[in-house]
């Protein structure tokens, strides 16, 4: 179980006790972003049983667990924010579930909001989805619409994206895909590795019979030029390296369409910063077009929208901005292969390396 830390130490002072009681028997490990706080002194003073990896410089979110994963020999990996607080037991139903089924490579448990515990939170929420166009969103929460948790979502299914806050995953499936991709930095990453983990034939899953309680927000604000031009840049180069042969023309076409309608709003609103880091988003993609054409081979792209998993077959901002689709039952989306509250009917032991 790895958490990523950069100058987190409030965040390690309040969580971690809770991750290392609640391990269920996994090694816990914390990898240092070259923190400038004091993070890893205290660590090393209240906490010895807890193995820190020190990067030498602040390698980002992806490249963070990158290097620090290919250090770790085990059957599965956990990536855990620093700012989740888990719950007892919540480890064992997302074991039993990729345990249950060899086609599963990913999942994540319940994402509920640490500071409104009654709603989901942003971050993952009820399981990720995708819309036609690669725009995400979740079960439990649209767009900024976060819905309150009234069971409705205690099944577990196949989605489109597990969140990169609490994340268990295959470490073979992970290593065959070299881990996170490095130039997102940030934001979408995991969106990124789970529609790859798709296209190279595993599935992705929820699990409402684990909750964990996510902080969110921890490294950038939530109106940010710096995080406007890292969702806005990875969210294009997404789409084009993961999109079928016969959608990704359309799909990157009606991106950049919208991209400039949003930019046009920040302008309107006097967010001119924001709007130059969409402007600035699409610049870089275009200035590394060689490499996300590379990035793309690699990927090979074949399922359609149609054969994705948790994927809206229309779209979101114009369910979401001009009919009014506030809540996920409104969009209808059929239920796919869902599980019962109660979890995998037969488990399946996959041996004693431990997590």
């Amino acid at each position: 179980m790895v958490i990523l830390n950069w100058n987190g130490q409030h965040w390690l002072e309040q969580f971690l006790p809770d991750v290392l009681a609640h391990a269920d028997g996994a090694r816990i490990v914390v990898a240092d972003n070259a923190s400038s706080d004091t993070s890893v002194a205290w660590l090393h003073q209240h906490f010895p049983s807890v193995q820190v990896l020190v990067h030498a410089q602040n390698l980002g979110f992806c490249e963070g667990y990158n290097h620090a994963l290919r250090q770790l020999d085990f059957r599965y990996y956990v990536l855990l924010n620093s700012d989740v607080q888990v719950t007892p037991g919540w480890l064992r139903p997302l074991r039993e579930l990729l345990e249950s089924n060899a086609t599963i490579a990913a999942c994540q448990p319940k994402i509920r909001s640490y500071h409104q515990p009654a709603e989901f939170e942003y971050a993952g929420a009820g399981g990720g989805y995708l819309d036609k166009f690669g725009y995400p969103f979740c079960r439990g929460r649209l767009f900024d619409t976060l819905e309150t948790d009234h069971g409705q979502y205690d099944d577990s299914r196949p989605v489109a994206w597990a969140t990169g806050a609490c994340l268990l995953v295959r470490a073979n499936a992970w290593q065959a895909l070299g881990g996170l991709e490095p130039e997102f930095f940030a934001h979408m990453e995991e969106i990124d590795l789970c529609w790859r983990l798709q296209n190279a034939g595993h599935s992705i899953w929820y699990c409402g019979q684990s909750t964990v309680y996510h902080v969110g927000g921890g490294t950038l604000a939530k109106s940010n030029p710096r995080k406007t031009y890292l969702n806005f840049r990875n969210g294009l180069a997404l789409v084009y390296k993961n999109s079928a042969p016969r959608d990704v023309f359309s799909v990157v076409a009606t991106r950049l369409v919208l991209d400039w309608v949003a930019a046009l709003r920040f302008l309107l609103q006097g967010a001119t910063p924001d709007a130059k880091a969409i402007m600035r988003a699409h610049r870089h993609v275009w200035q590394q077009r060689a490499y996300w054409k590379q990035q793309r081979k690699l990927s090979r792209p074949h399922l359609t929208v149609a054969q994705r998993a948790g994927t809206y077959a229309g779209s979101l901002v114009w369910a979401y901005f001009a009919r009014g689709r506030r809540t996920f039952p409104e969009l209808q989306i059929p239920d796919g292969a869902a599980l019962p509250a109660h979890g995998p009917a037969h488990v399946q032991p996959e041996g004693q390396r431990k997590v």
